[in-house]
């Protein structure tokens, strides 16, 4: 963990191991620092301390690895190497880019023909034997209505889509009275590296054509402008699955007959700079920017000013609830009002700490969500 006051004027002076006795969410490597910065993090130290008394609330996950990813993680018992490596995972296809041992994977080559690696009963490899009859409020309700056992890791890659969902569902649309869905998706990077997984979109909302519009400056740039069809799950690793056989050149049909279709189309730039060559074939019934720092970066705000413009709903998430905070001060000066939807935790947020966070607040992506 880094120290609080790092980049503040003077070097530090090794590791930051000198928790604030108030808030417990940041640290610092010396005396000397934790007083220079008090006038800064005094503005701040109530807030976290509040989310700390939250800590049970964020691990709280119903799977049986639980512990071992969130507590284990955070204290470092556990790396996020470590677990997937005990899961024949590590460094594996989609899932290479989970731990720091991905990170410099390159996006030229984005995840479109990977699979699960993981066996029949372990994950979504096939549409599901009913549509959602029932809206899913949580990670157990998708387990159950997908029939997979908690010891699963999939979730660890399906928050993508499943806050999608979720964002869908708290803006109140209701993809049922429509065959179309037009979702722009802000700022994408790690899951250009596994888009396979965007595929459950079409057990998620059954009956619909959704388009994708993922927008983002780390979209290659002979990418631009390609369009992506997605007609079926990523497959297990069991070579007789009936996963197998479904041609990518076909839709995905249910056992109710409902057809489904997704495409996803690359856009790369900031959404402002793209925004009019996006609508012309795809105005937005939902706006998504997905662990979006917003805070931290000033490129945001002409974005921001847009989405004020157009008037549509739209779902931010990061991954804490003080980027979150911090985040909705920054709207406030664009917007002039409060947020639509609140700070809240996000159901389907990745049931996996982030290593080395700047707090010792959990953190995990797509952790909280608002919106404006």
């Amino acid at each position: 963990m880094e120290c609080a006051a790092k980049g503040s004027g003077t070097r530090c002076s090794g590791a930051a191991t000198r928790p604030c006795a108030r808030c417990e969410a940041v640290a610092y490597c010396s005396l000397s620092h934790q007083i220079a910065h008090w006038s800064r993090h005094k503005h701040e130290c109530d807030r976290l301390q509040q989310q700390m008394k939250n800590i049970e609330v964020l691990n709280n996950f119903p799977f049986t690895f639980s512990r071992e990813a969130t507590v284990q993680v955070c204290v470092k018992q556990e790396t996020r190497c470590s677990f997937l490596n005990q899961r024949g995972l590590h460094r594996v296809g989609m899932w290479m880019h989970e731990c720091n041992c991905g990170a410099s994977a390159s996006f030229d080559s984005l995840g479109l023909n990977n699979g699960w690696d993981l066996p029949r009963n372990l994950c979504p490899c096939c549409g599901p034997d009913t549509t959602v009859s029932e809206k899913l409020h949580n990670w157990r309700d998708y387990y159950k209505w997908r029939c997979i056992p908690l010891d699963s890791p999939v979730a660890l890659l399906l928050h993508w889509p499943l806050t999608i969902y979720h964002a869908a569902q708290l803006v109140g649309l209701n993809p049922e009275v429509r065959d179309k869905l037009y979702i722009h998706y802000l700022g994408p990077e790690k899951e250009l590296l596994q888009l396979a997984v965007f595929g459950e979109l079409l057990a998620l909302f059954p009956g619909v054509h959704v388009h994708l519009e993922l927008v983002g400056p780390a979209i290659p740039p002979h990418r631009d402008g390609e369009k992506i069809h997605i007609s079926k799950h990523p497959c297990c690793n069991e070579l007789e699955c009936e996963c197998k056989l479904a041609s990518e050149n076909t839709s995905l049909e249910t056992q109710t007959g409902i057809t489904s279709a997704l495409t996803l189309q690359l856009w790369k730039g900031f959404y402002h700079d793209r925004y009019e060559d996006i609508v012309k074939n795809s105005f937005p019934h939902l706006v998504i920017a997905p662990n979006s720092g917003i805070a931290a970066y000033s490129s945001w705000l002409p974005s921001i000013e847009l989405i004020e413009k157009i008037d549509v709903p739209v779902i931010l998430t990061d991954y804490c609830e003080e980027a979150c905070h911090l985040a909705a001060s920054c709207i406030k000066t664009v917007s002039r009002r409060p947020l639509r939807l609140p700070v809240q935790l996000n159901p389907f947020r990745q049931p996996m700490a982030v290593e080395e966070s700047v707090l010792l607040l959990p953190c995990y992506s797509n952790c909280f969500l608002f919106g404006m």
